[in-house]
């Protein structure tokens, strides 16, 4: 299918890989200011064009699309080749920034993954979790809310 990428590509954002986040909020949980704040970021500030593009060199790498049949059938030697950009959003912020000086000022944490490694992981599990992927994109119950009030009767 189609990579749609808003505009130019041009939105910014800080990303940071799943398990640093989680590790953010334990440590707010445990060592954190009862009522205060923390900004949980891995200054890894980077635009959309620039994750889809890595998104698809992972991909290239680890199962390129020049051994997948329906990509050759029609001509793409890239993941790369399937960005197509589409008409920005109304409004669309051009950048989110996340100033996490407080957290690891005061609690010491740090992302241990910068975005090259929390990317190609994230890819990876993609890519050996194929099966729960197609079961949520199929619609099946993996798409079902859990923890529904209904569920407690």
């Amino acid at each position: 299918k189609p990579l749609p990428v808003y505009g130019r590509g041009a939105n910014i954002r800080d990303w940071l890989y799943v398990e640093d986040h989680c590790r953010g909020i334990h440590q707010v949980l445990e060592s954190g200011r009862p009522g205060e704040k923390y900004n949980i970021g891995g200054n890894n500030e980077r635009t959309n064009l620039q994750i889809v593009d890595t998104i698809c060199d992972e991909l290239d790498a680890r199962a390129p699309a020049s051994q997948n049949t329906v990509l050759i059938e029609r001509g793409i030697a890239s993941y790369r080749d399937l960005k197509t950009f589409v008409a920005d959003r109304p409004g669309h912020d051009r950048r989110y920034a996340i100033d996490a000086t407080k957290i690891r000022n005061e609690l010491g944490w740090e992302p241990l993954h910068n975005l090259e490694t929390g990317l190609a992981a994230t890819v990876q599990w993609f890519l050996d979790n194929r099966e729960w992927c197609d079961a949520v994109q199929a619609g099946s119950d993996m798409r079902q809310r859990l923890g529904l009030a209904d569920d407690a009767k």
